[in-house]
């Protein structure tokens, strides 16, 4: 009896010396470890994933530790762990749902493909299938503009932290989304047609950085727009080469006579759609241009632009940017 009593005592005390080394000690990754535990995934597959990556030292220790205290819903999303850490912290990780994320910033007036590559290097998915989500999840926008044809213009540049298991539909519906808060703010939708006003802001965005002049090029659209002029928008040109796939990072003259809708050199008023997606002063700027009697506008190489009224003014000042770009040299 008494040799039963002590191995059982022994076993005992093994079991409890393994459960501690195995459940409470902490565990020190070899490197900093990223695990992503998939949406339907059961407790027995999370902690298998968690065993493999070094995280935990036993996935049955950690299932014991999990059933002792009550369960509890295991939650979905990538985890960082760079620091010891037992079973049972790690378990309250994740019971927590204290997910990794990752930073997506979209600058002022970046377009799709400039965008899809973005979320390609922060590991959110491939620039393909980004694309096809902003092409095609037309629905999040059809009460706003039912004439678009993609959300370009529709997914307000700031910075967004998304999750692994965030798809490429769920991350244009955030930025979609964020774009409706903004525009709410500003009364965007009562302001007239949506189409319109964000198709000029992208254009007005990709022509200055400058915010005090943005409602003064959108005076210089405006003012041809409502004189039936050619708007002759460079960023409309390489836009229309972009999507043709025919953008060699400058403008040649074949793109000034090419056959595009996008081509405001061929074609007189706006194009089809957006060509980027504008921040607010652009949007703002396209709802109130600036009551000017403007038509043309060009740099004057040091960041901003000099407006004229007339073709003659406008042939003195880019004769004075040429100067300018030829001192500089």
């Amino acid at each position: 009896m008494r040799t039963f009593i002590l191995i059982f005592l022994l076993v005992v005390l093994a079991v409890a010396g393994w459960f501690t080394w195995a459940a409470l000690l902490p565990v020190t990754p070899p490197q900093t470890a990223f695990v992503l535990l998939r949406p339907g995934w059961t407790t027995k597959h999370i902690a298998s994933e968690l065993q493999h990556d070094g995280v935990i030292r036993s996935a049955r220790a950690f299932l014991l530790l999990h059933y002792a205290h009550g369960l509890g819903s295991l939650k979905a999303g990538e985890y960082k762990f760079d620091s010891p850490a037992n079973a049972a912290e790690v378990r309250r990780r994740i019971l927590r749902g204290d997910v990794y994320t990752r930073s997506v910033t979209v600058p002022e007036g970046f377009n799709i493909y400039d965008i899809a590559p973005v979320v390609e290097q922060a590991g959110l998915g491939t620039a393909a299938d980004f694309l096809t989500a902003a092409k095609g999840d037309l629905f999040l926008i059809k009460d706003l503009d039912p004439s678009a044809t993609t959300l370009e213009g529709y997914l307000f540049p700031d910075t967004y932290h998304f999750t692994r298991i965030d798809t490429a539909h769920e991350i244009v519906a955030a930025m979609v989304h964020h774009f409706r808060q903004q525009a709410q703010k500003i009364g965007l939708a009562r302001k007239g047609d949506v189409h319109r006003i964000v198709t000029l802001a992208s254009i007005v965005e990709k022509e200055t950085a400058v915010p005090d002049e943005r409602p003064i090029v959108a005076s210089v659209y405006d003012n041809r727009l409502s004189r039936n002029m050619a708007l002759g928008a460079d960023p409309t040109v390489v836009y229309a080469a972009l999507i043709n796939g025919r953008y060699r990072g400058t403008i040649y003259q074949s793109d000034l006579q090419y056959d595009s809708p996008y081509n405001t050199y061929k074609f007189p008023g706006l194009p089809p759609g957006p060509i980027a997606n504008p921040g607010l002063a652009s949007l703002q700027a396209a709802m109130s241009p600036a009551a000017t009697d403007y038509l043309y506008f060009v740099s004057d190489n040091n960041g901003h632009h000099r407006f004229s009224r007339n073709a003659e003014e406008h042939a003195r000042n880019v004769a004075a940017y040429r100067r300018a770009v030829q001192q500089s040299q």
